[in-house]
């Protein structure tokens, strides 16, 4: 962000970001030898992340990182759809932008197949009719079994992998922080973890999640992008199509931040000088063609003059082409006349026929018309260009200069200088750069503020630390000690400025007196799961714990997980039995035969109800 500071404000420039398309990658030989190499797709709400399970080097980072967004216009094709960074600006197809997440479950898995295409595709593999590297894929905290086995199913028989594993986005985080800072992995703490759509408190006790008691939060960075937005749109009405979704994410990141204490921060900016100091000015891109400036009444002037000379201008040319045609007509009909006084009558005749005319006489009278209509063309003409000398005199005249004390002497001659000063008036200044920008105060603390009072959103529901404070009153005093010695804070959406100091500022009231508790941030909050995934994956080869195989998937059913350290727990669902119905008596129709009589041929059938026991 490139800034220009002063003494008295900070002007900032919107970037607006446009995104390339990504390259098709080459497969690298470690990726294939000795086994194929799992890929690790973080499958987030907002972005998605792809790469190589791989140590070190630029294979060990994501290769791929695109927005979870697709777009495909009414009736085409499905090659023709859009993903992620194919869609350099967002804003003109934003109402074509279609997501395979609802809130942050994977519920559209048309549109999720189009992604792992896109990944697939830009990796390398090219592998016909199936996909001979493992999966690690991240998934909602206590994704819907529903969704997991449409996953599974869309893995396993579209893409034919040979493994699949589940985690947990923000456990695979403190899966890779913990291993930075040498901690054991069996251990309990407490995740904070706030994504694009909304936020989660997970419960993590002797190393595994404690499914009973996660929370979710329904706040998260889209809410408080759409919160900014409504703010500067009612605080600007005149630049309602400048303030863009994708703008306000842009402030978001780069220009929101935590407050410690929210309303004494609010108080500061009360504060004439606090606010001149800390206010971002954005300014908006805009044309000072014919707009920027002081407009003088000489200029104004001027300008009427150079609009009355250009009018000018283009009525002489007019009458000037209009005279030529009509002289061009008019010497043709002398031509023919000319045939006429000559003697060539067969000629004569044949061009009146041309022309349209009857006799010599609708001739003649003809060209006495079109002979008056000409000079008088030729006199308007004559005018006008003596018209435009004079006024061009005229205004030459207009702008020499003249001295003031001059004519004023001239209409008095009493008049003296030294007793009178002359005082000019002085005409408001119009800045059209000041007005093309936005002026952004308290919104860049407001919009962080919903985390912890979704009330300001209108959304009915705790805040991020409420419920945090209800999830820890579920568990032991010493539980809860062992909780609140390891909060883990994790996800895009916590990154703001001074978001640790003030969850450790909520937990110090929060707790009881002379308890201890430790905040820790994620060293990446964005990247850090793709992370923790890739490290996972190189320590549990394929075949082993928390993955599933595709004779698990043919044998437990799509919605089976392989539980491991950073993965859900699995739930079985329970079918009940059908329960054996009781005996009842049914009827069931017997047909009998009657003897035959000799009297007659035939018998008729009578029917006779048994009961019988089932």
């Amino acid at each position: 962000m490139t800034s220009k500071t002063d003494t008295t404000c900070k002007i900032f420039s919107f970037q607006d970001y446009k995104s390339s398309p990504d390259p098709i990658f080459e497969i690298a030989a470690e990726c294939l030898q000795p086994s194929p190499v799992p890929i690790i797709i973080d499958n987030g709400s907002f972005q998605t992340r792809a790469g190589w399970a791989c140590k070190g080097g630029e294979i060990g980072a994501p290769r791929l990182l695109f927005k979870s967004v697709a777009a495909r216009s009414r009736g085409a094709a499905r090659s023709e759809t859009q993903i992620g960074n194919d869609i350099s600006n967002l804003e003109p197809v934003r109402w074509l932008l279609k997501s395979q997440f609802d809130r942050n479950v994977v519920v559209n898995f048309e549109i999720q197949e189009l992604m792992f295409d896109y990944i697939f595709s830009h990796l390398g593999v090219v592998t016909e009719g199936s996909v001979e590297h493992p999966i690690v894929l991240t998934e909602a905290p206590c994704n819907p079994l529903h969704s997991r086995q449409m996953m599974s199913e869309l893995l396993f028989e579209c893409y034919r992998v040979p493994h699949v594993s589940y985690g947990v986005d923000c456990l695979y985080s403190l899966y890779y922080n913990n291993a930075l800072s040498n901690l054991t992995p069996l251990h309990t703490g407490i995740v904070l973890s706030s994504g694009y759509h909304c936020s989660h408190i997970l419960p993590v006790i002797n190393g595994r999640l404690d499914a009973g008691n996660c929370k979710r939060v329904n706040v998260g960075g889209s809410q408080a992008a759409s919160y900014l937005q409504r703010l500067l749109q009612l605080k600007y009405p005149g630049h309602l199509a400048a303030v863009t979704l994708s703008r306000m994410e842009e402030l978001l990141h780069e220009h929101s931040y935590t407050a410690t204490d929210y309303h004494q921060e609010l108080e500061k900016w009360r504060s004439v000088e606090f606010y001149e100091q800390e206010v971002h000015r954005m300014q908006l891109p805009f044309s000072a063609k014919g707009l920027g400036g002081v407009v003088s009444v000489e200029e104004r002037q001027e300008r009427r003059t150079q609009q009355l000379r250009r009018l000018q201008e283009i009525n002489a040319r007019r009458r000037e082409e209009k005279l030529q045609q009509d002289q061009e007509r008019l010497d043709k009909l002398l031509t023919v006349q000319e045939l006429l006084e000559d003697g060539y009558l067969e000629q004569f005749h044949k061009n009146l026929v041309q022309l349209n005319m009857d006799s010599a006489e609708e001739l003649q009278s003809y060209i006495n018309k079109l002979s008056l209509v000409v000079e008088q063309g030729r006199q308007r003409l004559l005018q006008v260009i003596i018209g435009a000398k004079i006024s061009l005199c005229q205004a030459s005249e207009m702008e020499q200069p003249m001295d003031e004390g001059d004519g004023v002497t001239e209409m008095d001659p009493d008049f003296s200088e030294e007793n009178t000063e002359i005082e000019k008036p002085v005409q408001p200044v119009f800045n059209m750069a000041e007005y093309h920008q936005l002026f952004v105060g308290t919104e860049r603390l407001r919009v962080s503020e919903i985390l912890f009072q979704p009330s300001l959103i209108g959304e009915d529901q705790m805040g991020m630390m409420e419920t945090l404070q209800y999830v820890l009153a579920r568990y032991t005093p010493e539980q809860q000690e062992a909780l609140a010695r390891n909060v883990f804070l994790t996800g895009g959406n916590l990154q703001y400025p001074g978001m640790k100091e003030r969850i450790e500022r909520e937990l110090l009231a929060m707790r009881p007196f002379q308890s201890h508790f430790q905040v820790m941030m994620a060293s990446r909050p964005a990247v850090d799961a793709w992370y923790g995934a890739r490290d996972w994956a190189l320590e549990n080869s394929p075949g082993g714990a928390g993955w599933i195989s595709r004779q698990d998937y043919e044998e437990k059913g799509g919605e089976y997980l392989s539980e491991h350290c950073a993965s859900n727990v699995f739930i079985p669902m329970k079918i009940a039995k059908p329960v054996p119905r009781p005996a009842e008596t049914l009827l069931v129709p017997i047909t009998t035969m009657t003897a035959a009589s000799p009297d007659s041929v035939s018998a008729s059938p009578s029917t006779v109800l048994a009961p019988t026991q089932t």
